[in-house]
């Protein structure tokens, strides 16, 4: 259920930062606050506390955040504690995301070696993943020493797997079939 009421506040918010072309803004002030609730559970658990009047919280927000987020930022999180929406927050922020990356046609994935990748190798990963999907493709590295060697790579449902402990358990497999 909260994905849903996020994805509806995403889209609401998107809305407005493509009528004023701050897509991306909004985006990195968004970012920021979610970052800043996970720091400091004290004022997330403030925002979220039903014993805290909705004025408080409003006024909180104001002496925190004044002059550092756009007014429509501002406006937003007023509607998310009016409504008991703060605890959307950090699905708020996942659903806007994915919504940039649709726009900006990229598409996020996961690179896992058995060794950390070197900055041009993943490049060069992107670059090849990229042309096949005709989507910019941005990978983080993740490194994971038990699959041996190779990489394994996850966009969104798929997952690519060139790894030495993948090809390891194939051969057993087989080997194994053809003893038996």
């Amino acid at each position: 259920m909260i994905n849903v009421i996020a994805s509806r506040y995403a889209e609401a918010l998107f809305q407005v930062g493509e009528e004023q072309n701050l897509t991306n803004k909004l985006y990195e002030e968004l970012k920021e606050i979610v970052e800043i609730m996970k720091c400091n559970d004290d004022l997330y658990s403030i925002l979220k506390s039903p014993l805290v009047a909705k004025r408080e919280k409003k006024d909180l927000l104001e002496k925190i955040f004044k002059g550092h987020i756009s007014e429509n930022l501002n406006n937003f999180l007023k509607i998310l504690i009016d409504r008991d929406r703060v605890i959307a927050l950090d699905s708020i922020q996942v659903s806007y995301k994915n919504l940039l990356n649709e726009k900006n046609n990229i598409m996020e994935g996961t690179v896992i070696s058995a060794i950390s990748m070197e900055e041009n190798e993943i490049k060069e990963l992107e670059a090849k993943l990229s042309k096949k999907y005709n989507k910019n493709i941005t990978l983080e590295n993740k490194v994971d020493s038990t699959i041996l060697g190779g990489v394994l790579v996850r966009l969104g449902n798929e997952e690519i797997d060139g790894t030495l402990k993948t090809r390891l358990a194939k051969m057993k497999d087989q080997l194994s079939q053809v003893i038996s």
